[in-house]
């Protein structure tokens, strides 16, 4: 509930602190007096417009501080866990207008965007009176209404989940199929790369292998030539082998008379066997080249395959197996992607059917709960000087769409009036009369917690005698359950409160100052007594006024 208000150069306001209690309190004083001043400060904490013109003549800024306690307000306490905003059972709206006109908002001293304190200021307040901040005017909270008299918000829950899951899975079924679109046209042009790929039959090690090969076989003749050249030099009468030949037998004599000359002949008997092994070794290549000159023709044609096919890709001819690969796997995921958009068709088509069903329970209970909630806020607002009024929820159902909660949209129609159609509530209530439909509906639908504090602006508008009794009445019952402020020009009204508070407008060195007081008991009768019967208190009207509060404790 709302625990203090504190207010500093809006205005005609100087410097104001309130302290507010639970149940009812009443808000009076003279026309023109600033009752509106302390509604248009709550409103400014939280997150209604503003503008230069709010702040003092003379001063650089004006500031407003709210302070709620919020123990056991769960919807208000999440909001601000998942903000990170919590201060254990308090909470503190603070705004800031400059003389610029640009304003600053700020919950429990961390800085916020006016948004931001919109959203966290519904939990906390509900102003009725002022239309742009009236929950009443938004369709969203006809449907919070009923679902609350009908309580069906654990179903309104499951609806959603189904449609966020519903619109999860569309989303991936639209990606999947832009996606399939745009790879489908690329699907054929794949199959036949890859066609043509396995039909060239390839192995890694021919494409490692076959431009060296293509190159030896291309100069054959040159390496036989010289590899000819380099086996007559090793192995001839005269060559390398037959004279190391000779040299070791010359060595193998000598060292029996110098045994130093034993690793010479090691050295040379070494150098024998590596040139035996380079003339077999030699022997063995001249016979594999003289049979690649042959294979020349074939070679240079393989290749020419080859180097078309990297050209194609973009790749060496090595690469050229990986690229066939990779071509594999981007049809394999084509085909994959087939059966998962069936998969996602089918989960798709299953949350239609189970949407469908939900909405269609949802939609039941709320018809039937129209009827009812519909029926008792005609009946008080009879009683609220509204005769031949009536209001009534319609559910207006969505063709073929899915929706948050639920498959229809309610809206308030009401007449105000014999005679009258019923049309929408925003386009038929005047502001007394939505005040008084707002405290019709706030009182049947009592049950519910919108928010833990509610304000009543000038509910009384328009009405007077047994009437504004039974307003007075609905707002102390009221209060029972929230904290209710009222500013009002009803006595039968202000008698009803638990706490009065009495607006007054004086002038003092050529300025204009709003004060308020917390009214005694002597000071509460007078200030009855003056609503009853003017600026002179009569005996009569004391009298009046104390039978009147003394009825109403």
């Amino acid at each position: 509930m709302l625990d203090q208000l504190s207010v500093k150069n809006l205005v005609v306001v100087e410097d104001l602190n309130i302290e507010f209690l639970n149940g009812m309190t009443v808000v009076t004083g003279e026309t023109g007096a600033g009752k509106s001043i302390i509604i248009q400060a709550l409103n400014l904490a939280i997150g209604g417009r503003s503008d230069a013109t709010l702040v003092r003549s003379g001063e650089s800024k004006a500031e407003v501080v709210a302070t709620f306690s919020i123990d056991g307000n769960r919807s208000v306490q999440s909001v601000l866990e998942a903000l990170d905003l919590e201060d254990e059972n308090e909470c503190i709206l603070r705004r800031v207008i400059g003389s610029d006109g640009k304003s600053r908002s700020y919950v429990n001293g961390s800085s916020v965007t006016l948004s931001t304190l919109r959203d966290i200021g519904c939990h906390l307040i509900d102003m009725h009176g002022q239309n742009e901040h009236q929950l009443l005017l938004r369709n969203n909270q006809h449907r919070i209404l009923l679902d609350d008299f009908a309580d069906t918000h654990h179903l309104c829950d499951e609806v959603n989940t189904i449609v966020r899951r519903y619109s999860e899975i569309t989303q991936e079924v639209d990606d999947l199929r832009n996606s399939n679109e745009l790879l489908s046209a690329q699907k054929d042009l794949l199959k036949h790369q890859l066609d043509e790929l396995i039909k060239c039959q390839m192995d890694q090690d021919e494409l490692n292998s076959i431009e060296n090969n293509y190159k030896i076989s291309s100069n054959a003749s040159l390496l036989i030539e010289k590899i000819s050249k380099i086996l007559e030099s090793l192995d001839h009468e005269s060559g390398v082998n037959n004279v190391l030949i000779e040299g070791e037998n010359v060595i193998s004599q000598a060292r029996e008379f110098d045994n130093r000359l034993d690793s010479i002949q090691s050295l040379l008997s070494s150098a024998q066997v590596q040139i035996q092994e380079s003339i077999y070794d030699l022997t063995n290549y001249l016979s594999k080249v003289s049979g690649q000159e042959a294979n020349v023709g074939d070679l240079e044609a393989r290749i020419n395959i080859l180097h078309d096919l990297g050209r194609k890709h973009h790749c060496q001819i090595p690469e050229l197996l990986n690229i066939q690969n990779s071509i594999q796997n981007k049809l394999n995921e084509l085909d994959t992607s087939s059966d998962k958009l069936e998969e996602l068709l089918a989960k798709q088509k299953q949350l239609h059917r189970n949407y469908y069903k939900k909405t269609k329970i949802l939609s039941e209970k709320r018809q039937q709960a129209s009827i009812s909630l519909s029926g008792k806020v005609t009946e008080l607002m009879q009683d609220l000087g509204m005769p031949g009024s009536e209001i009534l929820f319609c559910l207006n159902s969505y063709k073929d769409s899915i929706r948050l909660n639920g498959n229809e949209e309610i809206i308030i129609h009401v007449k105000t009036n014999v005679g009258q159609d019923l049309k929408p509530l925003s386009k038929v209530a005047s502001g007394g009369e939505l005040s008084r439909i707002s405290l019709a509906l706030s009182v049947v639908t009592s049950k519910t917690e919108l928010t833990p504090s509610i304000v009543f602006d000038e509910v009384d508008v328009g009405i007077s005698g047994s009437v504004a009794e039974i307003v007075g009445q609905l707002l102390k019952r009221l209060s029972g359950r929230y904290q209710i402020i009222c500013v009002t020009h009803l006595a039968q009204v202000a008698a009803q409160g638990k706490e009065h508070l009495k607006v007054v407008k004086t002038q003092r060195d050529g300025s204009t100052f709003t004060q308020v007081t917390a009214l005694n008991q002597e000071q509460r009768t007078d200030e009855v007594a003056r609503i009853l019967g003017g600026i002179k208190i009569s005996d009569k009207t004391r009298m009046a006024a104390e039978e009147m509060i003394k009825t109403n404790p």
